[in-house]
């Protein structure tokens, strides 16, 4: 007899652990940039527009973006591990990159590659984790991905800040992205196993296909079309995933620079950009509270909250008044980061899931290049508080459209309906 590819996480809990250390790993990698490749631009590099140092996020949103599109749809067809592979190799150049830049045009080219890293690996670790629980812990698996990937994020900042600190920007902080790199590698060679059979299973129960057959065999396109504007509700979630990101863009250039003109040294900084992204961690529970009470609900609340953190940090004055409100709004995100996904997860066929996905995933990261764009111009142009001010109210303008347009997508207590758009839209 063949193998059984039961879902659930304590029934696949082996190969569940495995992918969160999988994650994890890609948010050190993406951590050991926020704080020490801004102050490079200006310290190392002698860069003195903001919008030119946020060049380096434009080439990493982008390609982020058209990755996770992509490696979403190769991912559905040539299945998750070699995909995962791919991501692992593009990074390897990286530390080398960073360590040996004779210019700041080579970190944003080098940022390429970050990108299709966090556009690939990512994107696979989350799919997997999805497909190993099962519909009932959705929420759990997609709280789960993004809390360990932010903590990563968080302890990679915090750490390649101490280790600037205590020696320089480059190259110390790098040997430790290097190390990350190469056991991240090695898990995914030789421990990581395929969970394209999972969703092929799923797909396969009785009511697996949810409201239409149909479903199953749409195009790429249709699939795009569907996700970004053809339903209202996953519109309003590929807006709001897009909006989200001003913050996290804001909280990488913006807030290192914006601390170090209040006159906090190094290893503040990184204490107070890893607070924000270590209070993603409670996405732990903020994924499994979509599954219990519907996805909008946390949706709507982390957005006003989030907006009030960025908007707190320009009121309050103080290193530690700075972290409370770093990590107010690092609250509001971990409300909303993991029930967005699940939003595009809920309306999606097994047999494309990893495709949706990916096409929010799309849309949601472009949102490190229009905000960089944005964020850039507006420091350049004003001053850096106005940047914090514009995100502040980009993200409660998002908010309201969420509560107004969204409908609950939640299996069981959702009014969103799927099969609605399996007539007449193709």
């Amino acid at each position: 007899m063949g193998r059984e590819y039961k879902q659930g996480i304590k029934r696949n809990w082996q190969q569940f652990l495995l992918q969160i250390l999988t994650v994890f790993a890609v948010g050190l990698t993406m951590g050991s940039q926020r704080t020490v490749v801004p102050l490079m631009g200006e310290e190392t590099f002698g860069v003195t527009s903001f919008l030119v140092i946020g060049s380096f996020v434009i080439s990493f949103g982008i390609v982020k973006a058209l990755l996770n599109l992509y490696s979403g749809k190769w991912a559905d067809s040539y299945g998750r591990k070699p995909i995962l592979l791919l991501g692992w190799l593009s990074a390897v150049p990286i530390p080398f990159i960073l360590i040996f830049a004779p210019s700041w045009s080579w970190i944003v080219v080098g940022n390429v590659l970050l990108g299709v890293n966090q556009g690939v690996a990512w994107s696979m670790s989350m799919i997997s984790k999805i497909e190993l629980a099962g519909p009932s812990e959705r929420g759990l698996a997609a709280g789960l991905d993004e809390a360990f990937g932010y903590t990563g994020v968080a302890i990679g900042a915090w750490f390649t800040g101490v280790i600037a600190a205590q020696y320089s920007l480059r190259p110390e902080p790098f040997y430790f992205l290097l190390l990350v790199i190469i056991v991240a590698m090695l898990i995914a060679i030789f421990f990581i196993e395929e969970t394209l059979p999972y969703a092929q299973a799923e797909a396969a129960q009785p009511d697996g296909g949810k409201e239409s057959d149909g479903d199953a065999d749409l195009p790429f396109a249709e699939i795009v079309k569907r996700a970004t504007y053809k339903d209202r509700t996953l519109f309003t979630a590929a807006q709001a995933g897009h909006v989200e990101n001003f913050v996290d863009t804001l909280v990488w250039i913006g807030f290192p620079l914006f601390l170090l003109a209040q006159g906090l040294d190094t290893a503040q900084i990184g204490v107070v950009v890893g607070v924000h992204s270590g209070a993603y961690f409670l996405q732990v529970y903020t994924g499994r509270l979509g599954d219990q009470i519907g996805r909008k609900p946390p949706i709507v609340i982390g957005f006003f909250l989030a907006g009030g953190g960025v908007l707190g940090m320009t009121v309050v004055e103080g290193y530690y008044a700075w972290i409370v409100m770093s990590g107010i709004a690092g609250i509001g995100m971990a409300l909303h980061y993991p029930n967005l996904i699940s939003v595009a997860s809920d309306a999606a066929h097994p047999l494309w899931r990893s495709t949706g996905l990916g096409v929010y995933r799309l849309w949601r990261d472009l949102g490190y290049a229009v905000g960089a764009i944005l964020i850039g111009i507006t420091m350049d142009l004003l001053y850096i508080e106005a940047a914090f001010y514009g995100t502040a109210i980009a993200m409660f303008i998002s908010g309201g459209l969420v509560y107004l347009m969204m409908e609950e997508t939640h299996p069981e207590l959702g009014t969103h309906e799927r099969s609605s758009l399996s007539q007449g839209d193709a």
